[in-house]
């Protein structure tokens, strides 16, 4: 099994319980598919880089999964066959970039190093 990171964005059009549907019914087919979801993290309404379809916001999430390939192009289909959804992308991560989210996640980069004391 690889491992993989699904970034979302949906159209800023839905309000936040359609939002959260739509992410429920991806999060379902992620599931439905014998995978492991290892974190989400739904990072809310953004603004976009450049105007897609004419809109500057949307609302952005990401999954992170361990499946099999056939899972990915499975997903992939049912995204792009979703009006609601702008854009997508889905990576596999490799081992450093598991190390990576893994450190994220516990918050090892939120802490602040210690100074140390300097003798006089």
């Amino acid at each position: 099994m690889n491992q993989y990171e699904t970034v979302i964005v949906l159209t800023p059009l839905l309000s936040e319980e359609a939002a959260k549907e739509a992410l429920a019914k991806f999060t379902a087919i992620i599931k439905d598919n014998g995978a492991e979801i290892i974190a989400e993290d739904n990072w809310g309404l953004r603004k976009l880089a450049y105007p897609i379809d004419k809109k500057a916001n949307g609302f952005f999430h990401l999954t992170e999964y361990k499946a099999d390939g056939g899972l990915v192009s499975k997903l992939e289909l049912e995204l792009k066959r979703d009006e609601r959804v702008l854009r997508f992308l889905t990576v596999r991560l490799d081992r450093h970039a598991i190390a990576y989210s893994e450190k994220k996640r516990s918050g090892a980069f939120n802490k602040k190093p210690k100074k140390e004391e300097a003798s006089a």
